[in-house]
């Protein structure tokens, strides 16, 4: 009677042992952080008395293909204040934002297809996924640091230029 209990706790002994079930946790990162890639410059300028004065120029990633569009500046814990990301579309209509999976406060410049500025979402607050929307038709969207655009005084109006590496 003993021997098959013998036999039964070294068969359980041998299946905990070999068995493909592992209670270390994997403590690797597997995500790496995206990070910055200068793409091109874009400059701002401000609309006075029928003459453009330049405001600042940013360093500026583009956004131009499906999966960029969608995953913007997600994932990231910042941005520096001479840094931006364009979204560039094929068409001007009218677009929506959303702050899913973007961790910092930012403006948002939606701009025509004349590179004039429609309007402005300021200061959309990180990981919100309400709709951001633009107040008219639009082909490029700007995405600074929240409060960047009240610092730089940006209005309805004023205008843009770029160009890529």
């Amino acid at each position: 009677m003993k021997k098959p209990i013998y036999i039964a706790i070294i068969v359980c002994l041998a299946l905990h042992l070999f068995s493909c079930k592992s209670d270390k946790k994997e403590t690797k990162n597997l995500v790496k952080e995206v990070t910055f890639t200068k793409e091109g410059e874009l400059t701002l300028y401000h609309l006075k008395d029928s003459i453009f004065e330049p405001i600042t120029k940013l360093n500026i990633e583009i956004a131009d293909d499906e999966y960029q569009i969608q995953t913007g500046l997600m994932y990231r814990k910042s941005m520096q204040n001479d840094r931006g990301m364009l979204f560039m579309f094929p068409d001007e209509s009218p677009h929506s934002f959303y702050m899913k999976n973007t961790e910092f406060p930012l403006d948002i410049i939606f701009i025509d297809s004349k590179y004039k500025v429609v309007s402005i979402q300021k200061n959309a607050q990180p990981l919100d996924e309400t709709s951001l929307p633009s107040e008219g038709p639009a082909q490029y969207v700007l995405e600074v640091n929240a409060k960047l655009t009240d610092t730089w005084n940006l209005q309805k109006g004023d205008s843009i230029s770029f160009q890529k590496n």
